[in-house]
């Protein structure tokens, strides 16, 4: 595990034309901001993304969307982002939508080692098309498949200089088991401490499963939607 200065060095001779990359987050909740402005700023292309949504269209991984940088997004929502929804409906970006939990479940698995699996879940509609279907004790079942990345970029909220890492609250979301699916795994926190100042209980990804790690700056921690009322 190396401690870099910033995401550039972090992704230093990572990211490559046609590339898979797993991105953390929720909506704009967890994402490792560092990172996907310097993979934005890099220039690479033809990118397979796998996340839950692709951010709005001027933060998060709506920036890599709006540059023409992303060929395919691999995701359970397209969400407030209307470049998702616009390079889809043009055909410009292939969008492989999966139920929320079959998508935590195929990244998963991937992390596991475990090359496929049967859920019930989408069974008799579009998701099931073209997919091997079995009956199990009188109930269909949909074959997925898992998913793996070459590059896994993750925002964790404290890691220690072994490299491993805490979450903060609802920021943990998709970032814990996208850190165990991927060939290489970036992850960027907002505060670097000394190895033994994090009790084994705050750990929820191992420094086994991280590649590099680097403390990293400015984060806006954007609301997605802010809806308010008036006061009574």
């Amino acid at each position: 595990m190396r401690i870099c200065r910033d995401a550039a060095e972090a992704l230093e001779g990572l990211l490559f034309d046609g590339m898979s990359i797993m991105a953390g987050g929720f909506g704009l909740c967890g994402i490792p901001e560092n990172l996907i402005e310097a993979i934005h700023k890099s220039g690479v292309r033809n990118l397979t993304v796998i996340s839950n949504n692709c951010g709005i269209d001027n933060k998060g991984l709506g920036i890599l969307l709006q540059n023409k940088q992303v060929k395919k997004m691999i995701s359970s929502y397209v969400g407030e982002n209307k470049t998702f929804e616009q390079q889809t409906i043009n055909g410009e970006l292939e969008l492989e939508l999966n139920p929320q939990g079959t998508l935590v479940e195929r990244i998963r698995a991937g992390g596991a080692g475990i090359p496929a699996f049967y859920t019930k879940t989408g069974y008799g509609t579009v998701v099931a098309e073209g997919k091997e279907i079995r009956e199990f004790e009188g109930t269909h079942y949909v074959m997925e498949r898992s998913l793996f990345a070459d590059l896994a970029i993750i925002k964790g909220y404290k890691a220690d200089k072994s490299g491993n890492i805490t979450y903060r609250k609802t920021a943990r979301n998709f970032n814990p088991v996208m850190a165990t699916a991927a060939k290489n795994t970036v992850v960027e926190v907002e505060e670097i401490v000394e190895t033994g100042s994090l009790s084994a209980e705050e750990i929820a990804t191992p420094a086994v499963y991280v590649q590099r790690l680097f403390q990293g700056s400015n984060y806006e921690k954007a609301i997605e939607r802010l809806t308010t009322r008036e006061r009574n």
